[in-house]
This record gives structure tokens, sequence and C-alpha cells, in this order.
């Protein structure tokens, strides 16, 4: 046996030992299906554990095949994701800890602002060790005395896993200042500090989220176009009847250009004659802050967002009926939602208002 053969047979016994270790520890990498409520919500808190691979965001659940977010409700799927898992690092029980805290199990009709069985809570088991462990977890849970309702979170057999689509998997880093926002006004993170109070898993999400969504002012630069930044940051106004959305007749709502936060509606939108848009009300007075304005040698009430204070515009007492007033508002403050966007965008609870116009 020469020493070249020699050198070529180890070689390839330590090339197979090699690729064989990476097989194997693909392998050894298992798989765990959660739904509750909103994907957009459940990718995070799972995302930051020591021993998960992957969090992706889909449907499963339903009789059709291919779903999209535009059918999958009508398919019977529900919003879940999958995580991948190393099993030595983390066990499934720890996961369904975790799974538990980010859910209200005791509302069988949807989570928090998210309504309909697309939106239920359950867990799909891939295996029967996963089903006994579920099941022994869920009835702790009922045990423990937290709730005083009955747990009605489903545990079902895993069915074929469909990804969404790219613009719904980590929504939260791409869009963190509108993610926030939608987390807040749903009332999940109320709800869940009511349950859970300053829960170890919960604080650590919160700051590493928070540590996310903080836009600098170059950020905003950055995110914003010059107009855009001018208006909102730096209480600018735009030129009348050159703006985006002065004439805009179409139907859905208007959200902060920099949080998402909703401000109005096109149902009380109407033409003031000025150039700008202008609505008689807000959609969400909360979301309103009004203050004097005494630039310009005269004094006017400004209009800012609450979350953002980005500056919006200024609202007058010379409006139509029935209030009587003008929210004059630059379109460079704000991003219009389309009526038949709502839902894809994370407003699909003012889908109701345009029902029946």
């Amino acid at each position: 046996m020469t020493t070249l053969f020699i050198e070529v047979l180890v070689g390839g016994l330590i090339g197979l030992m090699f690729f064989g270790a990476i097989a194997n520890a693909h392998a050894e990498l298992e798989k765990a299906i959660f739904a509750g409520g909103c994907f957009w919500c459940m990718q995070p808190p799972f995302e930051k554990l020591d021993g998960v691979v992957s969090v992706v965001s889909g449907y499963t659940g339903g009789t059709g095949t291919d779903p999209t977010y535009e059918d999958y409700a009508e398919k019977g799927d529900i919003e879940a994701i999958e995580v991948t898992y190393d099993p030595a690092k983390i066990s499934y029980s720890q996961l369904l800890s975790v799974f538990w805290r980010q859910i209200n199990p005791t509302d069988a009709g949807g989570q928090f602002v998210d309504r309909g069985p697309q939106y239920r809570s359950a867990i799909f088991y891939n295996s029967e060790e996963q089903k006994q462990i579920a099941e022994k977890s869920k009835q702790e849970l009922q045990k423990s005395g937290r709730f005083d309702k009955p747990i009605v979170t489903e545990i079902l057999k895993a069915s074929k896993f469909y990804k969404a689509e790219d613009y719904h998997q980590d929504y939260y880093k791409k869009n963190p200042i509108r993610y926030k926002f939608y987390r807040y006004s749903a009332g999940r993170d109320q709800y869940l500090e009511k349950i859970w109070g300053h829960d170890g898993n919960q604080k650590d999400l919160k700051e590493s989220e928070n540590k996310s969504q903080r836009l600098s002012q170059e950020d905003l630069r950055k995110k914003l176009t010059p107009i855009q930044f001018r208006v909102t940051q730096e209480n600018g106004t735009e030129p009348a009847f050159q703006n985006e959305y002065w004439d805009n007749k179409k139907p859905g709502i208007y959200v902060d250009i920099v949080s998402g936060e909703p401000l109005f509606s096109s149902l009380d939108k109407f033409d003031s004659g000025t150039g700008w848009p202008s609505f008689t009300k807000p959609l969400e007075p909360q979301n309103i802050v009004e203050k004097e304005d005494r630039s310009f040698f005269t004094t006017r009430t400004e209009v800012r967002s609450r979350h953002a204070d980005s500056h919006l515009g200024h609202v007058f007492n010379d409006g139509p009926a029935p209030t009587g007033l003008r929210y004059c508002m630059n379109s460079a403050a704000l991003r219009f939602i389309p009526r038949d966007d709502l839902e894809k965008e994370g407003y699909g609870q003012y889908k109701k208002l345009f029902e029946t116009n």
C-alpha cells in the first residue's frame, strides 16, 4: 500500500466523518409550531432564545394548499410560527413556557385586537412526546390559578406549515416603530404585564425591543425624504396643491409617517380649498396632541402625533359640520393605507369603518 493511497484513504475517512457530523447536527434539530395571534408579535420572544436556530412566520392547520395572506383565513389556516431549535440547548418544555407568556390562553375568539379563528391560540405537536409535554404544560397552567377562566388553547397534530410572505418575516426588525405601536395598540403588552408582572422573559424582551426601536435624527434622515424630515422634525410646511394627498379621494386611513400610529380617516376628509389634506376630526383623538403655536406673529394651534412627536399641521375653527374644525395636515407627515390593505398592513380593526361605505 503506497503512501499516496494511505493519504487519500485517510483524507476520505476524515471527510466522511466531517460531513457526517454536520448531517447529524442538522438531524438533531427539532421543530415546534405555535399560534398566538398575530405572528409579527410571536417571532421576537423566540428568536432571542439560546438554542433557537430560526423562527419563521407562516400558516398552518387549514385544508387548502399554498395559502397566502389574502386567502389563508378562507382556507381555514391559522397564523403561526415554526421554531427550529436544538434540544441539547433548549427543551420543548422551555419553549412552551415562553409561549404561554405571549398569549391570552383563555380567549377562544382570537388574540387581543385580532379577532377570528385565524388568530386563535394553538400548539401544533410534531410527535407523541411533544403532545404529552404540551398537555401536561396546559394542565399545570390551569392548576396554577393564574387565570380565572379555563385555558382554551388547542393542542393539535401538526400539518404542513407554509412560510408566509417575506414582508411578514421579522416585521419587528424591518418596521420597528410601527411594530411597537401595533403591539401597544393591540393591548398585548398591557395584558401580559397584568398577568405576568415583571416576569424576566417579558422584561428582557421589552428592553431588547426598545433598543431596536429608538431612531436617532440620523436614522430618521435616512428613513425619511428631505420634505418629510423638514415637516415632521423641523416644523416645516409643504407647498399647497403640490403634495401627495391634498386631492386623494380613495377610502382608507392616514397614519404617522414615522410611527405608523393611526391619525385620520378618509371618511372625515373634505376639500377645504387650501391645497392641503383636511379633516373634520381625528380617527384616534388619543394619538393627537395640540399645542399653542405663536410663530409667524400669530397664535395658532399646532397638531402633533403623540407617540412619534411628529409635526403634522394645524387645526382651525373654520371647518364644516358636524365639528366645525379643519385639521389642516401636511401630506409629508402622513402615510395613506388604502382600505383593501388595512389588514395586510396591521390595521385590520379599521376595516369595519368602511363596510357600509
